[in-house]
């Protein structure tokens, strides 16, 4: 075996740009010698370093850390290192069981979607559901899929994942009466029990619930279908329908696929 090696040599054995080397050079992580040449030359011990600053490197170490670590290397020290180490990992640990969790409950869901009878209606009696919102006067699809990135960057720091949101939005009235639909004033996510701030709340009650799939150009029909049975069941509309959408074009680019629920808060006639 050798005893020293070239940084080419070392940059292809350890897989790590020449750059990164003389950058740890740099920072006194490394300590090559020079040969008559001038070319570096790095010895087994700071192979045995760079096994260390690339461990540690992906346990997120800043380099000053890993460079006082080296400097003052003993079994007390590494001892500390190695509880760190333990925490970091549990860290690590816990947000892939909760990312997985996360996807397991995603699965689940789009299968449950998947055996949706669309027409019907009930009656759901919920509890209070935090949101926020941005109110912009949508038309197109187009203008949704904006609005949407919108708001999720304006509170991605309390959102843990675009994939799990519940999207909603409240149709305009307005433009269905007029025989306009896909038409929206307000987008919302329903924010996770664990977020506290919220810019409004979708009351508790009882909620007329129904699903339809395929384009959003159905609402208008399905709005009034959906105003026909609160109707015909005497049942007060205390609120603005909104959707909700459960299969869009985050899961699926076939639109017949799409599946969409309304809901619009009510109260039987004669309850208080």
């Amino acid at each position: 075996m050798k005893e020293y090696y070239l940084i080419s040599e070392i940059a292809k054995l350890f897989g790590i740009s020449t750059d990164a080397l003389r950058n740890y050079e740099k920072l006194g992580l490394l300590t090559p010698k020079r040969s008559t040449s001038g070319y570096r030359l790095f010895s087994l011990k700071d192979l045995y370093k760079l096994n260390i600053i690339r461990e540690l490197r992906q346990l997120d170490f800043s380099l000053p850390e890993i460079k006082n670590y080296l400097a003052e290397l003993s079994v007390e020290s590494t001892l500390a290192l190695l509880t760190k180490e333990q925490q970091l990992l549990e860290q690590k640990r816990a947000l892939l069981d909760a990312q997985l969790a996360q996807v397991t409950e995603q699965k689940q869901q789009l299968v449950e979607y998947g055996k949706i009878h669309t027409g019907k209606y009930q009656l759901k009696n919920l509890s209070a559901r935090a949101c926020v919102q941005i109110t912009e006067h949508i038309t197109r699809d187009e203008e949704m899929d904006f609005v949407i990135k919108k708001l999720q960057q304006k509170h991605e720091a309390k959102l843990s994942s675009f994939a799990s949101l519940q999207i909603g939005a409240f149709l305009s009235l307005a433009e269905l009466k007029q025989g306009r639909t896909n038409v929206y004033h307000t987008v919302f996510f329903v924010l996770p029990e664990s977020v506290e701030e919220k810019d409004f709340e979708l009351l508790s009650g009882t909620y007329v619930s129904t699903f339809y799939r395929g384009s959003y150009e159905q609402n208008a029909q399905e709005v009034a279908n959906l105003y026909a049975y609160c109707h015909e069941q005497r049942l007060e509309i205390l609120g603005e329908p909104f959707e909700l959408y459960r299969i869009d074009n985050r899961q699926t680019a076939t639109e017949a696929e799409f599946l969409t629920e309304l809901q619009l808060h009510v109260r039987k006639t004669g309850t208080t």
